[in-house]
């Protein structure tokens, strides 16, 4: 490299050797003893030298291909201006595109089943203590405050939800119901009942529940509902048979409904020596007042952020504990937590321990460990009357928001959620036009039972104004005509997207991008 240290770059006033020196230095891979391997090539480095890079002469896309990158051509370039921007710009930008997204914490979620309940912040606090930052690998004896945690919250959701055992390890509520099927099926199995391979699921049931089961391995047998929304209890005696594992179910169901007829149901699944699952999407209607145990439920699964305000999964880490009764807990997964020998001062200690015909581990450790703590943080700040107050607010929320709507709502009485029909208009359409009143729309033109359906949840934590000002987007949105609602959303910053080749085709790579030939 020439000596051009007294030279400057005259758009600027930087020294050109120096800024040489600077992207050597940033652009080089630490080895040993101080010395670094550099990453960019001395051809490179000539072009730093000279003021190739930053002077603004290159159009972006010059690459020449020779460069090592394993970049196609036109996504790579040989210089580089980077914006002079004043913090205040620079907070305002990202300020304005953090206002482009909308979440909980920008106002009402009504996504009915999904239950998008706020998470408090005092959760996070927890979660971010110190000693929250636990290794797995460290010994029982070490971890003794952690192991107690996990065996108090094992135990608060068993009593929450009628179960004798509970695993904490599945991480997230899909999960959980997978776990929750091959627990079943290990259970028949070692009854030696292998014949059993058909899984009966209500036409309502969510999505997962189908795909659950026919990843465990099982037939579907779809189960139609009444006239009234609920099981249809002459199709399920014509559905059951010595063939069945298992009828999978919600209660409430996905229309708000609760099955009144669940003792009976319950019932008629064991006389068939079926086992009867709950998929625990709906848990929060029912905090402190109903457990799935009581009622007849073998095994079910808690999707902790529906109902315990833990942040959703999404792509990210979860949790979907599993509880089941006492004839099912020698098959969860290992290892789970109990109550150890006492200390010589009376102190209880805590181990981990395999179940006798344990399925084996579905996660490591014992599942995503700053999720459990969230809840248990939260459940123990409510503790029995605080859960029980969360339903009955979550009920009266979503019958307070649904008397004040204007579309037709075909099944009641409801609790937590409810689902309307948007009658003569499409439900999507409604929910593109109401992102413009500046609120989310409900989950749409789902369950199939109701046309047109706007399914919706308000939770518990929203205040009677907000539940107001989201009735009153409903009522504008029924009022306005077809070609208003099919031109929405006009105030968004993304506009009508092509959401089935979005879903069908995801660009998940740079791959996916412009011409294949220059890959």
């Amino acid at each position: 490299m020439s000596d051009r240290s007294d030279e400057t770059d005259g758009s600027n006033g930087t020294d050109t050797d120096s800024r040489a020196e600077q992207v050597r230095y940033d652009q080089a891979r630490y080895v040993e003893d101080g010395q670094y391997e550099p990453l960019l090539s001395e051809k490179d480095l000539t072009r730093v030298e000279i003021g190739a890079v930053g002077d603004g002469t290159d159009d972006g896309n010059s690459g020449d291909g020779d460069d090592g990158s394993p970049l196609p051509d036109h996504l790579t370039r040989d210089s580089l201006e980077l914006p002079e921007l004043s913090e205040p710009e620079l907070a305002r930008h990202y300020t304005r595109l953090s206002q482009m997204i909308y979440g909980i914490d920008s106002g009402p979620y009504p996504l009915g089943s999904c239950t998008m309940k706020y998470n408090p912040k005092f959760t996070e606090d927890v979660a971010a203590l110190p000693k929250a930052a636990v290794h797995p690998d460290r010994s029982e004896r070490s971890l003794q405050g952690t192991l107690e945690l996990l065996y108090r919250l094992q135990d608060y959701l068993g009593r929450i939800g009628g179960m004798d055992a509970v695993t904490l390890q599945p991480p997230a509520g899909a999960a959980g119901e997978f776990v929750g099927i091959r627990v079943a099926a290990a259970y028949h199995e070692h009854n030696g009942e292998d014949h059993r391979d058909e899984v009966i699921v209500p036409e309502s049931a969510h999505g997962t529940n189908f795909a659950t089961a026919a990843l465990g391995g099982y037939d579907v047998v779809s189960l139609p509902s009444d006239d009234e929304g609920r099981v249809d209890l002459e199709a399920l005696e014509a559905a059951l048979s010595e063939q069945t594992a298992a009828l999978m179910l919600t209660n409430p169901n996905t229309l708000g409904l609760f099955e009144r007829d669940i003792e009976q149901i319950a019932e008629m699944v064991h006389d068939v020596g079926g086992l009867l699952y709950y998929d625990g999407a709906n848990l929060n209607a029912l905090l402190g007042r109903a457990r799935p145990g009581d009622m007849g439920f073998d095994v079910m699964h808690y999707n902790v952020h529906k109902t315990f305000a833990t942040p959703h999964g999404g792509g990210g880490p979860g949790a979907g504990p599993v509880g089941v009764v006492d004839e099912l807990a020698p098959f969860l997964p290992a290892p789970r937590v109990r109550e150890g020998d006492e200390t010589k001062s009376g102190e209880p200690t805590y181990e981990l321990f395999d179940p006798e015909h344990t399925i084996g581990h579905v996660h490591g450790y014992q599942g995503n460990w700053l999720v459990l703590v969230k809840t248990f943080a939260y459940i123990a700040r409510l503790g029995d009357a605080g859960l029980s107050d969360a339903s009955a607010k979550a009920v009266l929320n979503a019958n307070y928001l649904a008397s004040q709507i204007e579309y037709d709502i075909p099944y009641e009485p409801f609790h937590h959620e409810f689902v309307a029909s948007a009658g003569d208009q499409d439900a999507a359409d409604v929910a593109k036009r109401m992102l413009d009143y500046g609120v989310h729309p409900p989950t749409t033109k789902w369950p199939e039972i109701v046309s047109e359906a706007l399914m919706t949840e308000p939770t518990e934590v929203e205040s009677k104004g907000t539940l107001d000002r989201l009735a009153a987007a409903f009522n504008a949105v029924a009022a306005e005509d077809d070609e208003t609602i099919e031109a929405a959303p006009g105030r968004t910053t993304a506009r009508r997207i092509d959401q089935t080749s979005a879903a069908r085709n995801p660009r998940l790579s740079w791959h996916a991008i412009g011409n294949t030939d220059d890959e």
